[in-house]
């Protein structure tokens, strides 16, 4: 078991050490705000959908960052490894000084995802891969100085996450009050184009965002869980010329809950 800790541990350091160690040319810094809502729901004792949506805000509650809505097909493949597919829309808004969009950017997502989940004692560790096939749309400056979305382009992202969850207050031996920790990397993956005039589909760093994650979350009942995080969050936009390092406050509302028919 230690070594198996060990050795997730390290994967995570290594991420986060890959995102200290990248380096943009100017350096952005917002205060965020996100709002953030999970519910799974049991289909069968096996197969699940679930719906995800969050609205985002950079410097309080002063400009919108981001909104996406987030579906996805979900099963228990065995005791600890579950698969998802899922589609993903995202709006990306302009935000921050230096702003790294000059419009609203859409995005499509459709997605693959291996989760693992195992459990030592009282302490669950979860490792989770997302592989992200991105449709991004593409903003070009119109002649009156605006900028439309002109194109869609696919690039490639994957993301791994390191999560544990440590119960702090127990009652009647289920879980009420729980600590996370955990960092998430967000990878580009593909190649760029020998040409200026061709679209690339990967960014000219190999980070595209890293996010530190530590908080509480708190079990009403088994169906309804409330948590409080902070994540720090660091962007790296596609030309590598702007990196955002963002100190943001998630409040997220997690439900679960089954229609399987009980015999």
């Amino acid at each position: 078991m230690k070594k198996y800790i060990l050795n997730i541990l390290i994967i995570g350091s290594v991420c986060l050490g890959i995102s200290l160690t990248t380096y943009a040319q100017v350096q952005s810094y917002n205060d965020d705000i996100w709002l953030h809502y999970s519910g799974k729901n049991m289909l069968t004792s096996k197969l699940s959908f679930t719906l995800e949506g969050v609205m985002r805000f950079a410097n309080g509650l002063s400009e919108k960052q981001q909104y996406f809505i987030r579906p996805s097909f979900d099963y228990q493949l065995t005791k600890h490894l579950t698969g998802s597919l899922g589609y993903s829309h995202y709006a990306t808004y302009v935000y921050g000084n230096p702003a790294i969009n000059k419009t609203v950017i859409p995005e499509n997502h459709i997605w693959l995802q291996a989760q693992f989940v195992h459990q030592f004692g009282d302490l669950k560790i979860t490792n989770r891969l997302r592989d992200e096939n991105r449709w991004v749309g593409i903003a070009v400056k119109e002649g009156d100085g605006t900028y439309d979305i002109d194109r869609y382009v696919y690039r490639n992202r994957f993301r791994y996450m390191l999560l544990l969850n440590y119960p702090l207050i127990k009652q009647e031996k289920a879980t009420k009050l729980f600590a996370i920790l955990g960092d998430e990397a967000f990878f580009n993956i593909g190649s760029i184009s020998a040409s200026p005039n061709v679209d690339t589909n990967v960014g000219a760093t190999f980070m595209n965002q890293n996010r530190i994650i530590a908080g509480f979350g708190y079990n009403f009942n088994p169906h309804q869980q409330i948590q409080l995080s902070y994540i720090h969050q660091n962007i790296w936009n596609f030309s590598d010329t702007i990196e955002e390092s963002n100190p943001t406050i998630r409040l997220s509302y997690i439900t679960n809950f089954s229609f399987v028919k009980k015999h």
